[in-house]
C-alpha cells in the first residue's frame, strides 16, 4: 500500500521524526531483500536465504507494496467538513473494486475514518496537540469478498501539527521582590519565567520574549532571560517605596500576532541611611523651677528622620552653650525623643532653657517628585501637557524658576515655562520612535541659584493609528512541481508598529487584480495569520519559475490602514518527501543530447575561450609600448598644418641664390629717412668694382659685411632698431666654390658619374640623372 501524505502539509524532519525516518531508511533495504523472512506481498514466513540452496531464490528481490510515510494533521481545525489527512493505496488494487481498505489503531473510527473504496483518510474531530501529539494507526488491504488480507498490515503515524494556540504563562507569578534604594543603574531585582505549551521544536510558537508593560522608566527587563533590573539611578524610598510592574511574555519571538501572557511584580525599595534627622522647630524654650531635684526631666524634644528602622534611631547630644555640666540629654528608645535631665541644683529662682536649632539653606522641593502626564501622538507643536510646581522650604521663601535638564531631552521635544512650570510640546512626536519621555525638571531659587531642586516629569505618548500593517518577515515561499490542489504552501502573518489598546486584528485578502487567478487562493485563519493554498496542480518551472502574489493586509484601527505586500512563490523540483532540490528557471536543453554530451560541449567551449584569451594576452604583451598608455595625457590634441616649408626646392618665397652668391650685382633702393654713408676699406668706382673672388680673403668678409650693412640701412622696410641679420656665406676659398645645390644648376661640371651605373639597382636613379655618357643634360 502506498501512503500518500496530506496535500496540506509537506513532511518536515523534527525531533523524533528524524530518528524514525533514519531508522526506517536503514531497515527498509533489509526488508526488501527478505532478511526478515517476511514476504511483503503475502505476509507468510519464508525460509531464510542462508538455508535455501537455490541460488535463484537467494537473489530474488520482492517489490514493496507498502510505502511507509508520516501524516500530518493541523490541530484545532475549525472547518465544517472533515479534514483530509492522506490516502492509502495498494499495488494490488487494480481499481476493479475487489480491494477494500481497513483502518485500526488509536482513534480509528472515532477520530479517523477511511473510505474503504478509495483509501482516503479524514479526521472528523478537532485535535489538540497539547492533549495528544500523535496517533499510531495500522492500515490493511483486504479482499472485499473473502475479507482476507491481500497484504500485511502497515503501521504509520499521524502527527498533530502545532499551531500557536497557547499563550505563555507565568507559573510562579505574581512575584514579590526588593531592591535597596539609591541602587546603581542596572542592579538586578528578580528574574521571571514563562512557559508555553506549544511545540518548542516547530516554528516560533513557543519562543518567548519578555517586555515591561507597566513600570517604566524605573525598571527594565531583558527580553530573552526575563531578568528585571533598575533603569534609573538614585531611586529614593522616601519619595516612593513601592512599584508594581506588569511584565509581558509574548511568543512568536515577540512578533505581531503572537499570543501573550502577563504577570505582576511588586518591587519594594528597602531603606538605606541617606537622610539626616531634622527638628520640627527652630527653637524650644522651657521654664525650670529652682526646687527641681537633680536627675529630673526638664524637657523632651524630638527630631524627625525620613528613614525607617535602625536607620531612624536617634542619638542626641548637647553641643555648646550653658548646657554642658548642667544638663544631660538621653534618647528614649521607645519614642526616639531626646530627654533633657538636670545634673546640678539650680541656685536661682527660675531659669529659662532655650534650645536653638540652626537654619540651613535648603534647595527647592517639588510638590510631587514624580509628575505623570500624557499627550497624543498627533499633538500640535505648543500643546500644553501639564504643570510642575516647587517651593522654597526656607523662611526666605524665594521665587522658583524652572528649566529642563537637556540631558534627558536631547532632541528638545518639550519646553517648560520658566515662571509657571507649564510643560508643552516643541516638536512633533512619534510614539513608535519613543513612547515614554522621562524628563528631569530643575527648580532653581531666584535669590540663590546654587540651590537647585529636581523633579521628574514622566510623559507618555498615546498611540494613534498611523502605520499600516506589513508582512512579519520576508517570506521565501517554495512550491513543488508535484504540489496537489488545495495544498497549503505558506502561512503568513503581519506586524504593525502601532499598539492599539484592544490589540491587533488583521484581515488578509488577495489584491483585486489577482483575486480571481487560477493558481492560488488565500484563506484568512482569523487569528492574525493567513494560509496560501494552491488552486491547481501541474506547476512547471520551465513554464513559469516565479509567481508574484500581491496580498492586501488591513488593520482594525480607526481609520483602518492597509498595505499591499508581494509574496514571491518559486517553483521547485522536489523529492518524494517534498524537500526542494532546485528552484528557479530551467534552461532549455535539446532532448537529443545527453547530460554527458552537454558537459563535453561545455568543456570544449571553455577550453577554446581559454586559448583565445592566452593568445590575446601574449599579443598585447608584445605590442606593449615603453610608455604605458595610462601615462599618456588623453587631453593631447594633434593640430595639422598643410603649409609646407620652403626648403631648397622652394623658389617662390625668395631667391636664395642671390643671398648666397656674392657676385650678384645689387641695385639697392635709397632709404627715405636716412642718408647712407657706409665706409669701405677700398675706394673704387662702381663701374670697375672687382669681383669678390679677386680680393684677399680677409677683405672679402669685411666687404661682405659692409655690403649687407649698407643694404639694411637703405632698405625702407628695415626696422629702426638693432636686429640680428644672418647670412649663409660660405666664403670663396674653396676650389669647388659653394657646395650648395642651389647653384649646382647654374654651373658646369666635368665630373664623370658613369661609375654610378656599376653600383647596382639602388643607385640607378642617380646614374640616370648624372651618369649620361652622351653628356646631354637630363633637364634638356
Amino acid at each position: 500500500i502506498n501512503i500518500l501524505t496530506s496535500p496540506n502539509f509537506s513532511p518536515v524532519c523534527v525531533g523524533e521524526k528524524c530518528a524514525s525516518l533514519a531508522l526506517l531508511a536503514l531497515l527498509s533495504p533489509l526488508r526488501e531483500r527478505g532478511c526478515w523472512g517476511l514476504n511483503p506481498s503475502s505476509g507468510d514466513l519464508e525460509k531464510s536465504p542462508h538455508s535455501d540452496p537455490d541460488p535463484w531464490e537467494v537473489l530474488h528481490r520482492h517489490k514493496r507494496s507498502w510505502v511507509w510515510n508520516q501524516f500530518f494533521v493541523l490541530e484545532e481545525y475549525t472547518g465544517n467538513e472533515p479534514l483530509y489527512v492522506g490516502k492509502l493505496h495498494s499495488d494490488v488494487d487494480k481499481g476493479d473494486g475487489k480491494v477494500k481498505y481497513v483502518l485500526s489503531g488509536e482513534g480509528a473510527t472515532s477520530i479517523f475514518t477511511i473510505d474503504e473504496n478509495t483509501g482516503d483518510i479524514h479526521a472528523t474531530k478537532r485535535l489538540d496537540r497539547e492533549a495528544q501529539a500523535y496517533y499510531t494507526l495500522q492500515a490493511q488491504a483486504v479482499d472485499r469478498l473473502t475479507n482476507l488480507p491481500v497484504e500485511p498490515k502497515s503501521e504509520f503515524v499521524v502527527k498533530v501539527q502545532d499551531i500557536n494556540d497557547n499563550e505563555p504563562k507565568f507559573l510562579d507569578g505574581p512575584y514579590l521582590a526588593g531592591v535597596p534604594e539609591m541602587s546603581p543603574l542596572g542592579t538586578m531585582v528578580v528574574q521571571v519565567a514563562a512557559t508555553d505549551a506549544d511545540d518548542p521544536t516547530y516554528g516560533n510558537s513557543a519562543r518567548v520574549v519578555y517586555s515591561i508593560i507597566h513600570g517604566q522608566p524605573y525598571f527594565s527587563v531583558e527580553p530573552k532571560t526575563g531578568v528585571i533590573r533598575t533603569a534609573l539611578p538614585n531611586m529614593d524610598r522616601e519619595t516612593r517605596d513601592q512599584y508594581v510592574l506588569v511584565i509581558q511574555a509574548k511568543d512568536m519571538v515577540g512578533q505581531m500576532g503572537g499570543l501573550s501572557g502577563t504577570t505582576s511584580v511588586t518591587v519594594t525599595l528597602t531603606d538605606v541611611n541617606d537622610n539626616p534627622p531634622r527638628f520640627t522647630h527652630k527653637s524650644y524654650q522651657y521654664t525650670v523651677q529652682e526646687s527641681l531635684p537633680v536627675q529630673s526631666v526638664v524637657a523632651r524634644i524630638k527630631a524627625v528622620d525620613a528613614d525607617i528602622g535602625s536607620n531612624a534611631e536617634m542619638d542626641y547630644r548637647i553641643m555648646d552653650g550653658d548646657g554642658p555640666g548642667m544638663f544631660n540629654i538621653t534618647t528614649d528608645e521607645d519614642t526616639q525623643e531626646g530627654v533633657i535631665i538636670l545634673l546640678k541644683p539650680l541656685d536661682f529662682e527660675t531659669k529659662s532653657i532655650k534650645v536653638t536649632v540652626e537654619d540651613v539653606n535648603e534647595p527647592p522641593v517639588f510638590s510631587a517628585t514624580l509628575s505623570r502626564m500624557v499627550v497624543s501622538e498627533d499633538a500640535k507643536v505648543g500643546t500644553s501637557i501639564g504643570k510642575v510646581s516647587a517651593h522654597d522650604p526656607d523662611t526666605s521663601n524665594s521665587a522658583i524658576r524652572y528649566s529642563i535638564d537637556r540631558n534627558t531631552d536631547l532632541e528638545r521635544f518639550f519646553n517648560v515655562d520658566a515662571l509657571s512650570g507649564v510643560i508643552s510640546t516643541a516638536k512633533p512626536l512619534d510614539r513608535e520612535a519613543n513612547s515614554v519621555h522621562n524628563l528631569t525638571i530643575f527648580g532653581i531659587e531666584s535669590q540663590d541659584p546654587a540651590q537647585i531642586g529636581k523633579g521628574i516629569a514622566l510623559i507618555t505618548v498615546l498611540d494613534i493609528n498611523d502605520n499600516a500593517p506589513v508582512f512579519a518577515i520576508d517570506y521565501e515561499t517554495l512550491l513543488c512541481e508535484n504540489a496537489m490542489p488545495g495544498q497549503v504552501i505558506q502561512t503568513i502573518s503581519a506586524v504593525d508598529k502601532d499598539e492599539p489598546l484592544s490589540g491587533h486584528r488583521f484581515y488578509f485578502a488577495l489584491a483585486a487584480p489577482v483575486a480571481g487567478n487560477l493558481n492560488f487562493t488565500l484563506r484568512d485563519n482569523k487569528d492574525n495569520t493567513a494560509s496560501i493554498l494552491t488552486k491547481r496542480g501541474g506547476f512547471r518551472r520551465r513554464e513559469q519559475p516565479v509567481y508574484r502574489l500581491p496580498v492586501l493586509i488591513v488593520d482594525s484601527g480607526s481609520p483602518a490602514l492597509s498595505s499591499t505586500n508581494t509574496l514571491s512563490v518559486r517553483v521547485c523540483d522536489c523529492d518524494s518527501d517534498g524537500v526542494a532540490l532546485s528552484c528557479g528557471a530551467v534552461a532549455y536543453t535539446s532532448t537529443g543530447l545527453s547530460t554527458g554530451a552537454l558537459l563535453a560541449i561545455l568543456g570544449c567551449i571553455i577550453t577554446l575561450l581559454v586559448m583565445v584569451l592566452l593568445i590575446v594576452t601574449m599579443r598585447r604583451r608584445r605590442k606593449e609600448p615603453l610608455i604605458l598608455e595610462e601615462e599618456r595625457d588623453i587631453r593631447e590634441n594633434i593640430v595639422r598644418y598643410d603649409d609646407e616649408g620652403g626648403g631648397e626646392e622652394d623658389t617662390e618665397a625668395f631667391d636664395m641664390v642671390t643671398l648666397r652668391n656674392l657676385n650678384v650685382i645689387r641695385d639697392p633702393n635709397v632709404r627715405r629717412d636716412v642718408t647712407p654713408d657706409t665706409p669701405t676699406f677700398f675706394h673704387y668706382p662702381s663701374a670697375t668694382r672687382p669681383s669678390y673672388k679677386s680680393l684677399p680673403d680677409n677683405v672679402v668678409f669685411r666687404e661682405f659685411i659692409w655690403e649687407r650693412l649698407k643694404d639694411a640701412d637703405v632698405d625702407p622696410s628695415a626696422p629702426p632698431y638693432d636686429s640680428l641679420q644672418t647670412y649663409a656665406f660660405e666664403g670663396s676659398g674653396s676650389v669647388a666654390e659653394s657646395l650648395s645645390s642651389l647653384e649646382s644648376l647654374s654651373t658646369d661640371s666635368d665630373q664623370n658619374y658613369d661609375y654610378l651605373s656599376n653600383w647596382g639597382p639602388r643607385f640607378k636613379k642617380l646614374a640616370d640623372l648624372y651618369g649620361n655618357s652622351d653628356g646631354t643634360s637630363v633637364f634638356s
